[in-house]
């Protein structure tokens, strides 16, 4: 048994929480909610897993970040991207008693102010300490309720790697290994900006045709910007990439779909946001991609539209025109 604080109450945290007491851990989840913290304690979760039971007796709740990290051997962190360098600044680094704790990251999504994934993040903080990231195509509702799921475990240290892929897995959550935490944690991010537009088509009719190829020539765009910086092709192949992919522009869980729905049937991005309880990191990721792959000269048209949709008032229906009448190319190049 070890012993693992989760680091934000959300869908994700409340997830794993659930997930590792069932795999016979022992959990701590921290949240400055007050207020859902125990709502937690008294087995449940009504603002993001309302449906779901949680064995309150085995989960410890606890209000101090501090606090909640004492004789912490693994920590998880489930905080929206935006927010992560807020709660990571909290941290003092002599409650990180042992040593070789883990951080293990389940946050998918980019800085919007310079371009930072959740590792480059963490390295402002805490470098030193040991962390990994854990993605692949994986909605927090689906977790909870035990639905087979597969996912990959990415850090450098292939030890560490392997020592999370076996206190995670089990017969309903498999978890791979991968040593590309760059590739992982580009490709997590990025999906995100392409479920809106997957959300687009759905809201125009659920056009089969139309999401098949955006799917496809999204993966193209991924592995442009993830190769830009390091990230290897097998990477985007594999389930942290079109695995993902996939889910986020399918799937009813997915919020950032759910945006591109809602924002093809007429609603602003601000009313979309505000009716929100949980957060499309998509809406972020697209802006800080947008800069960033216009300042590195790096093609991603798609992206480019969806930011021109999001945040330059342009229709998304023009953007799909735009889109298709480009320059006439062959299908593979760089």
């Amino acid at each position: 048994m070890s012993c693992i604080t989760v680091l934000g109450a959300g869908s994700w945290g409340t997830a794993m929480t659930k997930h590792l007491v069932d795999n016979n851990q022992k959990v701590t989840i921290w949240d400055r909610d007050k207020k859902l913290l125990q709502e937690i304690k008294n087995g449940s979760n009504p603002r993001y897993l309302s449906t779901l039971k949680l064995p309150a007796k085995e989960i410890n709740v606890e209000g101090n970040i501090n606090k909640s990290l004492k004789n912490a051997q693994i920590v998880i962190i489930a905080i929206p991207v935006q927010h992560i360098s807020d709660v990571l600044s909290k941290i003092h680094k002599d409650s990180l008693t042992n040593k070789d704790i883990v951080f293990v990251n389940l946050s998918k999504g980019m800085e919007i102010k310079n371009q930072k994934i959740p590792s480059k993040i963490f390295e402002e903080y805490l470098s030193g300490f040991n962390y990994c990231t854990l993605s692949g195509p994986s909605h927090a509702e689906e977790v909870a309720k035990d639905v087979p799921t597969s996912v990959v475990v990415a850090g450098r240290d292939s030890q560490v790697n392997k020592y999370i892929q076996e206190i995670f897995s089990n017969e309903t959550f498999r978890v791979y290994t991968n040593n590309d935490l760059i590739g992982v944690e580009i490709s997590g991010a990025i999906k995100n900006i392409y479920a809106i537009g997957a959300g687009i088509i759905d809201g125009f009719g659920k056009w089969d045709n139309t999401k098949a190829a955006l799917i496809t020539r999204s993966l193209v765009e991924i592995i442009r910007y993830g190769t830009y910086y390091g990230g290897s092709k097998e990477t985007f192949m594999g389930l942290a990439g079109i695995g993902d992919l996939v889910v986020t522009c399918t799937s009813s869980h997915s919020r950032n779909r759910y945006v591109g729905e809602m924002l093809s049937k007429g609603m602003t991005l601000k009313t979309i946001l505000e009716q929100m309880v949980m957060v499309a990191e998509g809406v972020y990721t697209a802006k800080a991609v947008y800069n960033d792959a216009k300042e590195k000269g790096i093609e991603m048209p798609i992206a480019a539209k969806i930011y021109q949709v999001l945040y330059e008032g342009v229709d998304p229906k023009t953007a799909i025109y735009k889109l298709m009448t480009r320059d006439l190319k062959s299908e593979f190049f760089n």
